[in-house]
């Protein structure tokens, strides 16, 4: 398999050398020479599709080393307790099994909490509460991680490291937001008085607006024990939470729904009104450099746009030494599964920020651990026999409640907007 990794990382290298040759090959003709001919630019989206295809297969590798890895620590679970069948019941029961007996009633309960056992990064907790009397069961970590995990792949904001609170309960928080940082110090004359110089502060209100959504499954798919039920549910649990929580971290109005951090973020960067909305290489440049030093130096500060935006910027360069040359400011990650990177910093991508056009908010920059997202701690699941009791199927009922806003609102993430002439 190692192997195979490295041959595909050569490849993606090599696709990348491929289509850097054929876009300076086209910036040496020098003026209206240097827009790709027609079987130039089939090519350059022919190469650029590679890219994307090669990216696809190393995140299908990485998800099916996790469920190996998930598979392996459930099976060391198991064979460490006791074969006998007394020693597989009740709470003694293996991790797995205890889930698969929600999944399939045998347990007798209709709810299920999903809930971390250890700390997250970047999580702050309020204390825990037992779980509902209706019968909640703590989940193995190995599935909450999963489920959180296709979250993540499916929302671009979670994917950048924004700051996460958990809390066991729902009620409203109340989070103080820097809106202006302090003035600069001046010289004070001896016993002369020093002046006020306080940063400014507003307040945040973090809700818990509840998402869910229904999935069905048959019993003979629930019944199977050659199924890995638990990665289905965790994939196709996350995949809708992350599609409909992800789409409001974005671009929510702030208004009953979270308060996006396309709609929270500040002007960074107005495109040229001879470009209808895309950005050039200086464009990117003036945004990066819109956000000041402290937040650009932040481990979570990044890019985010859509796939259709990233394969414009590809083309690119910062126009060092003169027209036409220069190096390339979007660059491959050092491996299949890093991120890429604009002018150094990583690349996530969001189908939920705006495409390229007039007036657009088409690409976000900045340290994204200044926006907070708040989740309540537990993922519920409920389950029903009775829902589609005339096709013999499983009714699964999925409820995340979350909220997020951006905290600070100095210029922390700032966006690019086409122009708008």
């Amino acid at each position: 398999m190692s192997e195979y990794i490295k041959r595909m990382q050569e490849r993606r290298a090599n696709v990348w050398e491929q289509t850097k040759e054929l876009l300076d090959a086209a910036e040496a003709r020098g003026g209206e020479e240097s827009k790709l001919t027609a079987e130039e630019e089939t090519k350059y989206q022919r190469l650029n599709a590679d890219l994307d295809q090669i990216d696809a297969r190393a995140k299908e590798l990485s998800e099916a080393e996790q469920r190996t890895k998930d598979a392996d620590e459930a099976f060391r679970s198991l064979l460490a307790k006791e074969p006998a069948p007394e020693a597989r019941q009740g709470a003694e029961k293996g991790e797995v099994d205890q889930v698969r007996a929600w999944l399939t009633g045998q347990s007798g309960s209709r709810s299920l909490d999903v809930r971390p056992t250890s700390p997250m990064p970047l999580d702050a907790r309020a204390l825990s509460k037992l779980t509902p009397a209706a019968g909640g069961n703590t989940v193995p970590i190995a599935f909450y991680n999963r489920l959180v995990q296709h979250m993540i792949e499916n929302s671009g904001v979670l994917s950048t490291g924004p700051t996460v609170l958990r809390t066991a309960t729902g009620e409203q928080m109340q989070i103080p937001k820097t809106t202006a940082h302090s003035a600069s110090a001046g010289i004070v004359a001896e016993a002369g008085p020093l002046t006020a110089n306080d940063p400014t502060f507003g307040q945040v209100s973090l809700d818990a607006y509840k998402y869910g959504f229904l999935l069905q499954v048959s019993h003979e798919l629930a019944n199977d024990t050659g199924v890995d039920l638990l990665g289905y549910l965790a994939m196709q649990a996350g995949r809708a939470l992350g599609n409909g929580f992800g789409a409001h971290l974005v671009t929510g109005t702030g208004t009953s729904q979270p308060n996006g951090v396309l709609t929270a973020a500040t002007l960074g960067k107005t495109g040229a009104a001879s470009v209808v909305g895309a950005a050039s290489g200086d464009d990117l440049i003036d945004l990066y450099y819109s956000v000041i030093a402290p937040y650009r130096q932040s481990s979570s500060c990044s890019w985010l746009m859509r796939d259709s935006t990233v394969a414009s910027i590809r083309k690119l360069k910062d126009g060092t030494g003169g027209a036409g040359l220069g190096n390339y400011l979007w660059q491959p990650g050092l491996t299949a599964t890093t991120p890429d990177t604009i002018l150094g910093k990583p690349l996530y991508t969001d189908p939920n920020v705006p495409q390229v056009a007039l007036a657009a908010k088409s690409i976000l920059f900045g340290d994204f651990s200044t926006y907070f997202v708040r989740q309540v701690e537990a993922l519920r699941f409920e389950r029903s026999d009775d829902f589609a009791f005339n096709t013999d199927l499983i009714t699964y009922r999925a409820i995340l409640r979350g909220d997020g806003d951006q905290v600070d609102t100095t210029g922390a993430i700032k966006y690019f907007a086409g122009n708008a002439a």
